[in-house]
């Protein structure tokens, strides 16, 4: 079994996989968050997040109404992830994610473990996870959920889950998601597809478990005719000048970089550096990488179909 990674441990978008303790979170995140900002401040027009708030919703199934949870089973330094969404009128109105000990007490109220995290990364539980809840129910979607500086690991994962209880509640499922969170990988061919086209694009995405290690990663963008994004020139040529580079570049960094993070013991998609200019893809990667993970985790090969809003 490996260690899960939430807190280190998303990745987002972990995007996965899930869960650390306080010292080896703090270091992780505050090292990524950088990374991070860097990236977001030079993303390009084409990356930049939308909220639904602002958007006209164009594609992607309504939320039905209800209450959607989904739990990690197993405790990772003593804590584990529970997460509660609730829809009415087709809108969240409530997100309740949060880590939990056998008590049921949560992390936000850990004074010890509050404060270390605060000292060395900026932040700490009883600070991030209300912004993320909050974040959440403004934006009403998962990749737009913002990365909280201080702990990236973290916001990845709220993605990542995020994501899996809106696909229930586009399908009305109720029933509670269980998350086997450091659990061995399976061995199989685990594939993930988005529904619906955004500017043209939606995203496939295969992984190959062998031997318990991811051996291949196939993230990419295609169109109604099935070619690749990495393949259309003037987008290439277009997001190179405005960012500094384009899907034929970061894509393929993007599968290399989870083969080589996921080779290592102890190890979730959330490792997975953003790549600078490509802010939102790479948080989009990590949070699927996450998923399929999930799926890995519990040996499902049936392929995940997202319903994936599209705005305008």
């Amino acid at each position: 079994m490996k260690k899960n990674r939430f807190i280190t441990g998303v990745a987002v978008l972990a995007f996965s996989t899930l869960m650390l303790g306080a010292c080896g979170s703090d270091n992780k995140d505050s090292a990524n968050s950088s990374s991070s900002e860097a990236s977001s401040a030079q993303s390009s027009t084409a990356e930049s997040k939308t909220t639904e708030s602002s958007k006209e919703v164009v594609a992607g199934g309504k939320l039905q109404d209800g209450t959607y949870k989904l739990e990690e089973k197993n405790y990772s330094n003593g804590y584990r992830a529970v997460f509660e969404m609730i829809v009415k009128d087709g809108k969240i109105t409530e997100s309740n994610f949060d880590y939990v000990n056998e008590d049921g007490k949560s992390k936000t109220e850990d004074a010890d473990y509050n404060k270390n995290m605060e000292a060395k990364s900026g932040t700490s539980p009883e600070k991030f996870i209300p912004e993320l809840n909050e974040q959440f129910v403004t934006v009403q979607n998962a990749g737009d959920v913002e990365v909280v500086t201080g702990a990236t690991h973290s916001s990845e994962s709220f993605q990542n889950y995020a994501q899996q209880l809106i696909q229930a509640a586009q399908a009305g499922n109720t029933e509670t998601i269980e998350i086997n969170n450091g659990g061995d990988l399976q061995d199989g061919t685990y594939k993930l597809e988005e529904k619906n086209y955004s500017n043209g694009y939606r995203v496939q995405f295969e992984l190959t478990v062998a031997d318990g290690k991811i051996t291949a990663s196939n993230f990419d963008y295609i169109d109604a005719d099935g070619k690749s994004k990495q393949d259309d020139t003037q987008y290439n040529e277009n997001m190179k000048a405005k960012s500094g580079t384009e899907p034929k570049t970061y894509i393929p960094e993007l599968n290399d970089e989870l083969v080589r993070v996921m080779s290592e013991d102890d190890a979730s998609p959330a490792d997975v550096e953003v790549v600078t200019g490509a802010t939102h893809s790479s948080h989009s990667f990590i949070m699927y990488a996450q998923q399929l993970v999930n799926a890995a985790e519990n040996g499902n090969t049936e392929t995940i179909e997202v319903d994936n809003i599209v705005t305008k």
